[in-house]
């Protein structure tokens, strides 16, 4: 799928934002990547929330395989293909999973900051210990002395 066709299949929804992303492109509004566009298929982002309807139509969550294993991402799953001929309707899933992807955003807590009305004690770190070596090193002579 190329940009131009993506623009034109958001166009009922309203304007969104196309960036390239691995294979193909990541689709999002106001920062929030909410569809997948890759030589696999259109795919929308899902939650408990709306995987029913996805499950209900026959769709698939989004998988891909390394050299392991097959990985499947619960998250994103495959855009019924009728939708691509009715706009009004894509732009209904199309606001659905928006709004899956906007609530998995606030389930996630910032890393690293600290909690507000919480005070954070700094424990200092550990001084880094060294390492004993396991090389085998020959005892020493003792020293001769001197009559």
């Amino acid at each position: 799928m190329d940009r131009e066709f993506l623009i034109d299949l958001f166009a009922d929804f309203g304007p969104v934002t196309i960036r390239k992303m691995f294979s193909g492109h990541g689709i999002s509004v106001d920062g929030v990547n909410f569809a997948l566009a890759l030589r696999a298929g259109l795919f929308f982002r899902a939650d408990e929330v709306t995987i029913p309807d996805f499950e209900a139509e026959g769709s698939k969550p989004f998988q891909y395989s390394t050299r392991a294993k097959t990985v499947l991402v619960n998250s994103y799953w495959e855009l019924p293909a009728w939708l691509f001929d009715d706009s009004a309707e894509l732009a209904q899933w199309a606001r659905a999973a928006l709004a899956a992807a906007q609530r998995a955003k606030v389930k996630k807590r910032p890393k690293g900051k600290k909690a507000a009305g919480k005070l954070v004690k700094k424990v200092a770190k550990p001084a880094k210990v060294a390492k004993k070596s396991t090389k085998k090193v020959p005892a020493r002579k003792p020293a001769k002395r001197k009559a």
